[in-house]
């Protein structure tokens, strides 16, 4: 299948590649400095469209990245989420950050489920990570409940390397027998 035509859905959002229609929320999420905090924090929209455009050709080069999250009632780009592996990364990594209008919604562990499952089953990956700030309470639960354990402190490459984050992670007979 091509990346192009990946869509995931599940019971109240849809995943899918980026597409230029979304820059507009993804700009709005990391110029918001409590909604970035934990994913590189405030950037002005110039930085924000670089950021775009690397989880696009992310997409073009490695055939997945971090799918947009559409809200299905709205139709409205709430976040990213998914697969992520650039160079110098601490593992093969499902990540999440959403738009402040989604928070407390169950968002995160719905569309990270699904992102678990395409990671296992479709590009074949046998352990998955999450690199999470320990003040990332929220991300953390998240975390756990996907059935992921702390592994402990974990190193990010440049210019990320001075941000501390901990390890978060489960192999993928672990996932299949937490079902």
């Amino acid at each position: 299948m091509s990346w192009q035509n990946i869509r995931i859905e599940t019971e109240r959002l849809i995943l899918r590649p980026t597409q230029p229609e979304d820059f507009d929320g993804w700009a709005a999420l990391m110029a918001d400095e409590e909604n970035s905090r934990h994913i590189g924090g405030p950037v002005p929209r110039a930085v924000a469209w670089r950021g775009f455009l690397t989880m696009a050709g992310a997409w073009a080069m490695q055939g997945f990245a971090m799918f947009s999250v559409i809200e299905k009632r709205t139709g409205q780009w709430i976040g990213r989420m998914g697969p992520w592996y650039p160079e110098g990364w601490p593992g093969h990594e499902i990540g999440w950050g959403l738009a402040r209008s989604a928070w407390g919604k169950g968002y995160a562990l719905e569309g990270a489920i699904a992102c678990m499952d395409f990671a296992f089953d479709e590009l074949g990956w046998d352990d998955v990570i999450h690199s999470i700030e320990p003040a990332n309470t929220p991300s953390q639960a998240v975390a756990r409940k996907l059935g992921s354990q702390l592994r402990g402190p974990g190193r990010l490459p440049a210019p990320f390397e001075s941000v501390p984050v901990e390890i978060w992670g489960q192999t993928r007979d672990e996932w299949k027998r937490r079902a």
